[in-house]
Protein backbone atom coordinates (compact mmCIF):
# COMPACT_ATOMS: atom_id res chain seq x y z
CA UNK A 1 0.00 0.00 0.00
CA UNK A 2 1.55 3.28 -1.10
CA UNK A 3 1.12 6.81 1.05
CA UNK A 4 -1.79 8.53 -0.02
CA UNK A 5 -0.80 10.96 -2.78
CA UNK A 6 -1.72 14.28 -0.92
CA UNK A 7 1.02 14.00 1.90
CA UNK A 8 3.09 12.77 -0.59
CA UNK A 9 3.34 15.41 -2.92
CA UNK A 10 3.44 18.10 -0.08
CA UNK A 11 6.17 16.39 0.95
CA UNK A 12 7.53 16.39 -2.47
CA UNK A 13 7.22 20.44 -2.42
CA UNK A 14 8.31 20.95 1.00
CA UNK A 15 11.40 18.56 0.56
CA UNK A 16 12.38 20.12 -2.01
CA UNK A 17 12.69 23.95 -0.48
CA UNK A 18 14.40 22.59 2.23
CA UNK A 19 17.10 20.95 0.28
CA UNK A 20 17.85 24.28 -1.51
CA UNK A 21 17.82 26.18 2.12
CA UNK A 22 20.80 23.30 3.41
CA UNK A 23 22.60 23.78 0.51
CA UNK A 24 22.56 27.54 0.61
CA UNK A 25 23.55 27.40 4.38
CA UNK A 26 26.53 25.02 3.28
CA UNK A 27 27.86 27.12 0.56
CA UNK A 28 27.58 30.60 2.02
CA UNK A 29 28.77 29.61 5.76
CA UNK A 30 29.93 25.95 5.66
CA UNK A 31 33.34 28.03 7.23
CA UNK A 32 31.88 30.40 9.77
CA UNK A 33 32.49 29.27 13.47
CA UNK A 34 29.66 29.21 15.47
CA UNK A 35 30.69 28.41 18.91
CA UNK A 36 33.69 26.66 21.25
CA UNK A 37 33.84 23.86 23.17
CA UNK A 38 34.93 23.50 26.62
CA UNK A 39 36.50 20.56 28.46
CA UNK A 40 34.27 20.24 31.04
CA UNK A 41 31.74 19.94 27.80
CA UNK A 42 33.58 17.20 25.86
CA UNK A 43 34.07 15.30 29.71
CA UNK A 44 30.37 16.17 30.83
CA UNK A 45 27.91 14.13 27.61
CA UNK A 46 29.16 17.27 25.02
CA UNK A 47 26.27 19.59 27.09
CA UNK A 48 24.84 22.21 25.27
CA UNK A 49 27.62 21.57 22.36
CA UNK A 50 25.73 23.31 19.10
CA UNK A 51 26.58 20.72 16.63
CA UNK A 52 23.15 18.59 16.01
CA UNK A 53 20.20 19.60 13.58
CA UNK A 54 17.33 19.32 14.50
CA UNK A 55 14.11 21.23 12.18
CA UNK A 56 11.11 19.39 14.33
CA UNK A 57 11.39 20.96 17.85
CA UNK A 58 13.39 23.71 20.34
CA UNK A 59 13.50 23.82 23.49
CA UNK A 60 13.48 27.72 24.39
CA UNK A 61 14.53 28.21 28.11
CA UNK A 62 11.24 30.03 29.16
CA UNK A 63 8.98 29.04 26.99
CA UNK A 64 9.46 25.35 26.67
CA UNK A 65 9.16 22.55 23.99
CA UNK A 66 8.60 24.26 20.58
CA UNK A 67 7.21 22.11 17.99
CA UNK A 68 7.97 23.62 14.69
CA UNK A 69 8.20 26.91 16.61
CA UNK A 70 4.40 26.21 18.26
CA UNK A 71 4.36 26.53 22.31
CA UNK A 72 2.58 23.50 24.02
CA UNK A 73 -0.72 26.08 24.41
CA UNK A 74 -0.58 26.69 20.63
CA UNK A 75 -0.92 23.40 19.31
CA UNK A 76 -3.35 22.20 21.53
CA UNK A 77 -5.40 25.51 20.32
CA UNK A 78 -4.77 24.66 16.96
CA UNK A 79 -4.24 21.59 16.18
CA UNK A 80 -7.42 19.44 15.02
CA UNK A 81 -9.65 17.66 17.75
CA UNK A 82 -11.78 14.60 17.18
CA UNK A 83 -15.55 15.59 17.55
CA UNK A 84 -16.64 15.56 21.63
CA UNK A 85 -12.87 15.48 22.48
CA UNK A 86 -11.17 18.29 24.43
CA UNK A 87 -7.76 17.54 23.09
CA UNK A 88 -6.39 17.20 19.34
CA UNK A 89 -5.85 14.19 17.35
CA UNK A 90 -2.19 13.37 18.50
CA UNK A 91 -1.61 12.28 14.71
CA UNK A 92 -2.34 15.68 13.93
CA UNK A 93 1.40 16.65 15.92
CA UNK A 94 2.92 14.15 13.44
CA UNK A 95 1.86 15.86 10.56
CA UNK A 96 3.17 19.32 12.14
CA UNK A 97 6.48 18.16 12.45
CA UNK A 98 6.99 16.38 9.68
CA UNK A 99 5.67 18.82 7.29
CA UNK A 100 6.17 21.94 9.15
CA UNK A 101 2.36 23.18 8.72
CA UNK A 102 -0.57 22.72 10.94
CA UNK A 103 -3.01 20.55 9.45
CA UNK A 104 -6.18 20.83 8.28
CA UNK A 105 -8.61 18.76 9.89
CA UNK A 106 -9.30 16.91 6.23
CA UNK A 107 -5.55 16.26 6.60
CA UNK A 108 -5.26 14.52 9.97
CA UNK A 109 -8.62 12.44 8.98
CA UNK A 110 -7.30 11.19 6.10
CA UNK A 111 -3.99 10.06 7.88
CA UNK A 112 -6.13 8.69 10.54
CA UNK A 113 -7.71 6.45 7.99
CA UNK A 114 -5.04 4.99 6.07
CA UNK A 115 -3.05 4.39 9.66
CA UNK A 116 -6.25 2.56 10.30
CA UNK A 117 -6.19 0.39 7.27
CA UNK A 118 -2.46 -0.35 8.06
CA UNK A 119 -2.58 -1.41 12.25
CA UNK A 120 -2.93 -5.36 11.43
CA UNK A 121 0.27 -6.85 13.68
CA UNK A 122 1.62 -9.86 11.18
CA UNK A 123 0.65 -12.88 13.21
CA UNK A 124 4.96 -13.46 13.32
CA UNK A 125 4.84 -10.32 15.35
CA UNK A 126 2.26 -11.74 17.63
CA UNK A 127 4.25 -15.24 17.89
CA UNK A 128 6.99 -13.69 19.04
CA UNK A 129 6.10 -12.07 21.71
CA UNK A 130 3.70 -14.91 22.66
CA UNK A 131 6.97 -16.86 23.21
CA UNK A 132 9.09 -14.00 25.27
CA UNK A 133 8.87 -14.96 28.45
CA UNK A 134 5.80 -12.73 30.45
CA UNK A 135 8.37 -11.36 33.04
CA UNK A 136 10.53 -9.77 30.61
CA UNK A 137 11.06 -6.01 30.73
CA UNK A 138 8.27 -4.38 28.60
CA UNK A 139 10.67 -1.90 26.90
CA UNK A 140 12.44 -5.16 25.62
CA UNK A 141 9.32 -6.34 24.47
CA UNK A 142 8.56 -3.70 22.46
CA UNK A 143 11.98 -3.18 21.11
CA UNK A 144 12.01 -6.62 19.99
CA UNK A 145 8.96 -6.62 18.30
CA UNK A 146 9.88 -3.08 16.52
CA UNK A 147 13.07 -4.87 15.63
CA UNK A 148 11.51 -8.54 14.29
CA UNK A 149 9.48 -6.01 12.21
CA UNK A 150 12.77 -5.02 10.23
CA UNK A 151 12.00 -7.68 7.47
CA UNK A 152 9.10 -5.59 6.52
CA UNK A 153 11.12 -2.66 5.44
CA UNK A 154 10.92 -0.98 1.74
CA UNK A 155 13.70 1.57 2.27
CA UNK A 156 16.22 -1.29 2.85
CA UNK A 157 14.51 -3.27 -0.08
CA UNK A 158 14.55 -0.82 -2.29
CA UNK A 159 17.67 1.49 -1.48
CA UNK A 160 20.31 0.24 -3.74
CA UNK A 161 17.76 1.07 -6.62
CA UNK A 162 17.00 4.86 -5.45
CA UNK A 163 19.02 7.43 -5.88
CA UNK A 164 19.50 9.70 -2.89
CA UNK A 165 16.88 12.13 -3.37
CA UNK A 166 14.68 9.39 -3.36
CA UNK A 167 15.37 7.87 -0.01
CA UNK A 168 13.13 9.59 1.92
CA UNK A 169 10.22 8.18 -0.09
CA UNK A 170 10.63 4.62 1.56
CA UNK A 171 11.14 5.84 4.74
CA UNK A 172 8.30 7.89 4.91
CA UNK A 173 6.25 4.56 4.55
CA UNK A 174 8.08 2.41 6.68
CA UNK A 175 7.28 5.23 9.11
CA UNK A 176 3.63 5.18 8.66
CA UNK A 177 3.97 1.33 8.63
CA UNK A 178 5.33 1.72 12.01
CA UNK A 179 3.57 4.71 13.99
CA UNK A 180 -0.02 2.16 12.49
CA UNK A 181 1.15 -1.01 14.35
CA UNK A 182 3.56 0.68 17.69
CA UNK A 183 0.03 1.09 20.21
CA UNK A 184 -1.43 -2.07 18.83
CA UNK A 185 2.03 -3.60 19.97
CA UNK A 186 2.36 -1.59 23.17
CA UNK A 187 -1.34 -2.63 23.91
CA UNK A 188 -0.76 -6.76 23.33
CA UNK A 189 2.66 -6.34 25.42
CA UNK A 190 0.53 -4.63 28.41
CA UNK A 191 -2.55 -6.94 28.23
CA UNK A 192 -0.32 -10.19 27.94
CA UNK A 193 2.07 -9.22 30.89
CA UNK A 194 -0.50 -7.83 32.94
CA UNK A 195 -3.98 -8.72 32.23
CA UNK A 196 -3.84 -12.35 32.05
CA UNK A 197 -2.94 -12.05 28.39
CA UNK A 198 -6.50 -11.51 27.49
CA UNK A 199 -6.51 -9.02 24.00
CA UNK A 200 -8.35 -6.26 23.27
CA UNK A 201 -8.82 -5.32 19.72
CA UNK A 202 -8.56 -2.12 17.65
CA UNK A 203 -11.71 -0.04 17.59
CA UNK A 204 -11.38 1.57 14.14
CA UNK A 205 -14.63 3.82 15.12
CA UNK A 206 -11.80 5.56 17.13
CA UNK A 207 -8.70 7.91 16.73
CA UNK A 208 -5.35 6.66 16.81
CA UNK A 209 -4.59 7.86 20.60
CA UNK A 210 -8.20 6.79 21.48
CA UNK A 211 -7.63 3.58 20.25
CA UNK A 212 -4.75 3.09 22.10
CA UNK A 213 -6.37 3.90 25.03
CA UNK A 214 -9.04 1.47 24.21
CA UNK A 215 -6.91 -1.42 23.53
CA UNK A 216 -4.77 -0.86 27.15
CA UNK A 217 -8.19 -1.15 29.08
CA UNK A 218 -6.30 -0.93 31.80
CA UNK A 219 -10.35 -1.19 33.86
CA UNK A 220 -10.81 -4.30 31.48
CA UNK A 221 -14.12 -3.15 30.98
CA UNK A 222 -14.03 -3.02 27.70
CA UNK A 223 -16.11 0.45 28.07
CA UNK A 224 -14.69 3.36 25.42
CA UNK A 225 -13.45 5.90 28.29
CA UNK A 226 -13.74 9.67 27.28
CA UNK A 227 -11.37 10.98 29.89
CA UNK A 228 -8.68 8.13 29.39
CA UNK A 229 -8.77 8.48 25.84
CA UNK A 230 -8.61 12.63 25.84
CA UNK A 231 -5.55 12.12 28.62
CA UNK A 232 -3.74 9.31 26.23
CA UNK A 233 -4.44 12.36 22.75
CA UNK A 234 -2.74 14.70 25.23
CA UNK A 235 0.07 13.12 26.45
CA UNK A 236 1.48 11.58 23.06
CA UNK A 237 1.57 14.87 21.89
CA UNK A 238 3.55 16.27 24.73
CA UNK A 239 5.88 13.46 24.66
CA UNK A 240 6.03 13.27 20.81
CA UNK A 241 9.47 15.50 20.34
CA UNK A 242 12.42 17.21 22.34
CA UNK A 243 14.75 18.46 19.91
CA UNK A 244 17.44 16.25 18.59
CA UNK A 245 20.02 15.62 21.33
CA UNK A 246 18.18 13.38 23.69
CA UNK A 247 19.37 10.10 23.94
CA UNK A 248 16.25 8.50 22.33
CA UNK A 249 15.97 10.92 19.28
CA UNK A 250 19.78 11.01 18.92
CA UNK A 251 20.72 7.68 18.88
CA UNK A 252 17.81 7.06 16.33
CA UNK A 253 19.35 9.50 14.25
CA UNK A 254 22.82 8.36 14.18
CA UNK A 255 21.56 4.72 13.62
CA UNK A 256 19.71 5.87 10.45
CA UNK A 257 22.72 8.25 9.33
CA UNK A 258 24.47 4.69 8.05
CA UNK A 259 21.41 4.54 6.28
CA UNK A 260 19.87 1.73 8.88
CA UNK A 261 15.91 1.54 8.20
CA UNK A 262 13.52 2.83 10.75
CA UNK A 263 13.02 -0.64 12.15
CA UNK A 264 16.91 -0.64 13.64
CA UNK A 265 16.88 3.07 14.24
CA UNK A 266 13.81 3.21 16.32
CA UNK A 267 14.65 0.03 17.61
CA UNK A 268 17.85 1.42 19.03
CA UNK A 269 16.30 4.62 20.18
CA UNK A 270 14.28 2.90 22.79
CA UNK A 271 16.81 0.80 24.31
CA UNK A 272 18.23 4.28 25.06
CA UNK A 273 14.91 5.63 26.17
CA UNK A 274 14.54 2.87 29.00
CA UNK A 275 17.19 4.59 30.86
CA UNK A 276 16.92 5.82 34.40
CA UNK A 277 18.28 9.15 32.94
CA UNK A 278 15.49 8.96 30.58
CA UNK A 279 12.43 7.53 29.14
CA UNK A 280 12.16 5.70 33.08
CA UNK A 281 12.27 9.15 34.79
CA UNK A 282 8.68 9.49 35.22
CA UNK A 283 7.86 5.90 37.07
CA UNK A 284 10.67 7.07 39.26
CA UNK A 285 9.10 10.40 39.98
CA UNK A 286 5.95 8.66 41.12
CA UNK A 287 7.66 5.73 43.17
CA UNK A 288 9.06 8.68 45.30
CA UNK A 289 5.76 10.15 44.77
CA UNK A 290 3.73 7.24 46.36
CA UNK A 291 6.94 6.57 48.57
CA UNK A 292 6.21 9.74 50.79
CA UNK A 293 2.23 8.82 51.10
CA UNK A 294 3.44 5.72 52.25
CA UNK A 295 6.19 7.11 54.88
CA UNK A 296 3.67 9.07 56.55
CA UNK A 297 0.61 6.77 55.80
CA UNK A 298 -1.17 10.04 54.63
CA UNK A 299 -0.91 13.43 52.80
CA UNK A 300 1.69 15.26 54.73
CA UNK A 301 1.64 18.47 56.22
CA UNK A 302 3.24 21.24 54.38
CA UNK A 303 6.20 21.57 57.31
CA UNK A 304 6.34 17.85 57.31
CA UNK A 305 7.15 18.31 53.58
CA UNK A 306 9.57 20.58 53.74
CA UNK A 307 11.65 18.13 56.73
CA UNK A 308 11.08 15.15 54.40
CA UNK A 309 12.43 16.74 51.71
CA UNK A 310 15.07 18.37 53.19
CA UNK A 311 16.36 15.27 54.68
CA UNK A 312 16.24 13.28 51.66
CA UNK A 313 18.42 16.50 50.02
CA UNK A 314 21.29 15.80 53.07
CA UNK A 315 21.18 11.74 52.60
CA UNK A 316 22.64 12.81 49.06
CA UNK A 317 19.62 11.67 46.93
CA UNK A 318 18.39 13.94 43.66
CA UNK A 319 14.81 14.32 43.91
CA UNK A 320 12.57 12.89 40.52
CA UNK A 321 10.76 14.91 38.65
CA UNK A 322 12.47 18.32 39.35
CA UNK A 323 15.06 20.09 36.94
CA UNK A 324 16.15 20.12 33.55
CA UNK A 325 18.98 20.77 31.46
CA UNK A 326 17.03 23.63 29.47
CA UNK A 327 14.25 25.56 31.43
CA UNK A 328 14.83 27.83 33.54
CA UNK A 329 11.00 27.95 33.94
CA UNK A 330 8.23 25.11 35.07
CA UNK A 331 8.61 22.81 31.91
CA UNK A 332 4.59 23.50 30.38
CA UNK A 333 4.41 19.92 29.37
CA UNK A 334 3.85 19.49 33.31
CA UNK A 335 1.62 22.49 33.00
CA UNK A 336 -0.71 20.73 30.26
CA UNK A 337 -0.70 18.03 32.40
CA UNK A 338 -2.07 19.84 35.69
CA UNK A 339 -4.91 21.65 33.20
CA UNK A 340 -6.20 17.96 32.30
CA UNK A 341 -6.11 17.51 35.93
CA UNK A 342 -8.11 20.54 37.13
CA UNK A 343 -10.18 20.23 33.95
CA UNK A 344 -11.51 16.96 34.58
CA UNK A 345 -11.06 17.47 38.30
CA UNK A 346 -9.25 14.31 39.51
CA UNK A 347 -9.05 13.77 43.00
CA UNK A 348 -6.36 11.94 45.21
CA UNK A 349 -3.84 12.29 47.11
CA UNK A 350 -1.25 11.71 44.36
CA UNK A 351 -2.70 15.12 42.70
CA UNK A 352 -2.67 16.86 46.46
CA UNK A 353 0.98 15.89 46.83
CA UNK A 354 2.46 17.20 43.70
CA UNK A 355 0.12 20.23 43.85
CA UNK A 356 1.91 20.53 47.51
CA UNK A 357 5.73 19.20 45.81
CA UNK A 358 5.06 22.23 43.41
CA UNK A 359 5.09 24.73 46.41
CA UNK A 360 7.85 22.93 48.52
CA UNK A 361 10.65 21.79 46.30
CA UNK A 362 11.32 24.68 44.31
CA UNK A 363 11.70 26.86 47.77
CA UNK A 364 13.96 24.41 48.91
CA UNK A 365 16.17 23.52 46.14
CA UNK A 366 16.58 27.83 45.36
CA UNK A 367 17.11 28.14 48.94
CA UNK A 368 20.15 25.81 48.81
CA UNK A 369 21.55 27.51 45.62
CA UNK A 370 23.01 24.73 43.65
CA UNK A 371 20.30 23.92 40.98
CA UNK A 372 20.01 25.73 38.22
CA UNK A 373 16.20 24.94 37.60
CA UNK A 374 14.35 23.86 40.62
CA UNK A 375 11.44 23.57 38.88
CA UNK A 376 8.85 20.49 37.75
CA UNK A 377 9.33 19.02 34.70
CA UNK A 378 7.16 17.04 32.79
CA UNK A 379 8.02 13.35 34.93
CA UNK A 380 6.71 15.17 38.14
CA UNK A 381 3.67 14.89 36.88
CA UNK A 382 2.96 12.23 33.94
CA UNK A 383 3.43 8.92 35.62
CA UNK A 384 0.81 9.92 38.16
CA UNK A 385 -1.69 10.35 34.99
CA UNK A 386 -1.04 7.09 34.42
CA UNK A 387 -1.78 5.71 37.72
CA UNK A 388 -5.19 7.37 38.71
CA UNK A 389 -6.53 5.83 35.42
CA UNK A 390 -5.44 2.24 36.42
CA UNK A 391 -2.07 1.70 34.94
CA UNK A 392 -0.24 1.29 38.01
CA UNK A 393 2.46 -1.03 36.98
CA UNK A 394 5.42 1.62 36.61
CA UNK A 395 7.61 -0.59 34.15
CA UNK A 396 5.35 -0.06 31.42
CA UNK A 397 4.97 3.64 31.71
CA UNK A 398 8.77 3.92 29.48
CA UNK A 399 6.78 2.05 26.60
CA UNK A 400 3.80 4.54 26.79
CA UNK A 401 6.62 7.35 26.55
CA UNK A 402 8.25 5.26 23.53
CA UNK A 403 4.92 5.32 21.34
CA UNK A 404 5.04 8.70 21.48
CA UNK A 405 8.60 9.51 21.13
CA UNK A 406 8.40 7.32 18.04
CA UNK A 407 6.54 10.25 16.09
CA UNK A 408 9.32 12.65 16.89
CA UNK A 409 11.84 10.12 15.86
CA UNK A 410 10.64 8.97 12.59
CA UNK A 411 9.55 12.56 11.66
CA UNK A 412 13.58 13.51 12.55
CA UNK A 413 15.02 10.66 10.35
CA UNK A 414 12.84 11.11 7.18
CA UNK A 415 13.68 14.77 7.29
CA UNK A 416 17.16 13.75 7.27
CA UNK A 417 17.11 11.18 4.20
CA UNK A 418 15.67 14.10 2.62
CA UNK A 419 17.67 16.21 3.10
CA UNK A 420 20.58 13.89 2.45
CA UNK A 421 22.36 14.50 6.28
CA UNK A 422 25.79 12.66 6.37
CA UNK A 423 26.43 9.36 8.44
CA UNK A 424 27.86 11.06 11.83
CA UNK A 425 31.32 10.48 12.54
CA UNK A 426 32.70 13.10 15.19
CA UNK A 427 36.23 13.12 16.34
CA UNK A 428 37.53 11.46 18.95
CA UNK A 429 40.43 12.76 21.76
CA UNK A 430 42.28 10.83 24.14
CA UNK A 431 42.51 12.01 28.00
CA UNK A 432 46.07 12.97 27.48
CA UNK A 433 44.72 15.09 23.72
CA UNK A 434 42.41 17.01 25.86
CA UNK A 435 45.23 17.86 28.17
CA UNK A 436 47.45 18.76 25.96
CA UNK A 437 44.93 20.77 23.95
CA UNK A 438 44.28 22.51 27.24
CA UNK A 439 47.69 23.75 28.04
CA UNK A 440 48.37 25.00 24.34
CA UNK A 441 45.18 27.21 24.69
CA UNK A 442 45.74 27.88 28.60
Amino acid sequence: MKVKVSLKDKMEVIVDNWRKTYKEVINNYGDVVIDSIKVNQILGGMRDVPALVCETSFVDPYEGIKFRGYTIKEVLDKLPKPKGANYPYALGIWYLLLTGEMPTENDVVELEEYIKAKQKLPQYVIEILRNIPSNTHPMTQFSIAILAMQRESLFTKELHNLAKSDYWKPMLEDSLNLISKVPVIAAYIYRKTYRDDVFVKPNNDLDWAANFAYMLNPYDDYIINPDFQDLMRLYLILHSDHEGGNVSAHTCFNVSSALSDIYYSVSAGLNGLAGSLHGSASSDSLKWILSIIKFYNRLPTEEELYNYVNSYLDAGKIIPGFGHAVLKVTDPRYLALRDFVDKYKLDSDIFRLIKLLYKVVPEVLSARGKVRDPYPNVDGHSGAMLYHYNIKETEFYTVVFGVSRILGMTAQVIWARAVNYPIERPKSLTINDIVNIAKSKK
